[in-house]
């Protein structure tokens, strides 16, 4: 049975100590790099001071060899990487993979203040999940929040429905995003509506509610 895209990440992962760029992880779906390319891209700048070989390469990441050679030349033509010919120093030439292309995006990116404060924001919202979930996050739960903040779900909208959550007993993800859709339903946007709404509830039901006792998910 062939491995997820997932699968493959955490396999390689496990393997060695490896590093990626922060800059690079929020943002490589703006620059047009999938999933199984951005996991050979990681594989491509640990290893950048290494002979470059395809076999080798696919064989460690298990995947086939052209596979391996069409991925690397997506990330060419999408401007990521280059390969270069230059002589070893037996005077022989060798192909050589540059990341400057990728490494100027980056930097581009920083210098966008937008761009710069999204990250700010979504490093802290990951650090408030860990510490709500009293663990670490898995890559898949990285990418549903970074998902949120791509579609346009606010860092403060987000966090209230973690704590929804929470205090529902539930640390889930899917249950959060089902919270998320309800308030964008009932047009909530902020901690202020939220607010509100739980106020028009009580009022309504003419009792004494806890503030996170309120069913978002089947509540009018």
């Amino acid at each position: 049975m062939s491995m997820s895209k997932t699968e493959k990440l955490i396999n390689y992962m496990q393997m060695e100590d490896i590093v990626i760029p922060k800059i690079l992880f929020f943002n490589y779906k703006k620059f047009n790099i999938t999933d199984e390319e951005f996991i050979v891209l990681i594989y491509l700048i640990n290893n950048r001071y290494v002979n470059y070989n395809p076999k080798i390469i696919a064989k460690e990441l298990n995947i086939k060899v052209n596979k391996l050679l069409i991925i690397i030349n997506n990330l060419c033509e999408k401007q990521i990487i280059n390969i270069k010919l230059e002589k070893n120093e037996n005077n022989i030439l060798e192909e050589k993979l540059c990341f400057d292309l990728l490494y100027s995006k980056l930097a581009m990116t920083i210098l966008d203040n937008d761009n710069e404060d999204t990250q700010v924001i979504a490093t802290s919202l990951f650090e408030k999940f860990e510490q709500e979930f009293g663990r670490t996050l898995s890559p898949m739960e990285y990418e549903i929040i970074n998902g949120w903040l791509n579609s346009g779900y606010s860092e403060e909208i987000i966090i209230e429905a973690l704590k929804e959550s929470i205090f529902s007993g539930v640390n889930s993800l899917r249950y959060i995003d089902r919270i998320l859709i309800e308030w964008k339903k009932k047009k909530i946007k902020t901690a202020d509506d939220v607010k509100k709404i739980r106020k028009r509830h009580k009022e309504k039901k003419d009792e004494t509610v806890e503030i996170f006792d309120y069913d978002w998910l089947s509540g009018d």
